[in-house]
């Protein structure tokens, strides 16, 4: 596969997971029901763990589909992916202290960041594996 054709796949991998992100917010801001609400209420701290994997693998996608272009703050590398998905994640969260149905919950922004940060990481290395086998100076 070539960095093009990578690049474009990850791009739409991106948009598909964040159209499924903004289903799940959806169904959740209206009361809805979902097959996924019932796998969470099963595990524990689920909710807490979904919250994570959700806005973490959005994360390591958005950096991959950004071939992972960062800035730094200081020595530390910031992905634009990962900042566009904690722009997201810190209105969604905010919105829901307006939204009867749902709980404005610092916990769940905290595992928001926690899989931001992890996933961030993750994608950091894949980044740089892919580099190293295509040749390209890190």
């Amino acid at each position: 596969m070539t960095h093009t054709q990578f690049s474009r796949l990850s791009l739409a991998v991106a948009v598909i997971f964040f159209c499924f992100i903004i289903w799940i917010i959806y169904l959740a801001n209206t009361g809805g029901h979902s097959m996924f609400f019932d796998l969470i209420r099963h595990i524990p701290y689920g909710d807490k763990l979904g919250h994570m994997l959700l806005f973490g693998l959005l994360t390591f996608v958005a950096n991959l589909a950004l071939q992972s272009r960062h800035f730094t703050l200081g020595r530390i590398p910031l992905y634009y992916g990962a900042v566009l998905v904690s722009i997201f994640v810190l209105f969604e969260e905010i919105s829901q202290g307006f939204i009867p149905s749902r709980t404005l919950d610092i916990i769940d922004l905290a595992a928001d960041a926690v899989g931001i940060i992890l996933f961030s990481y993750l994608s950091g290395l894949t980044q740089g594996i892919l580099d190293k086998k295509r040749g390209v100076a890190a």
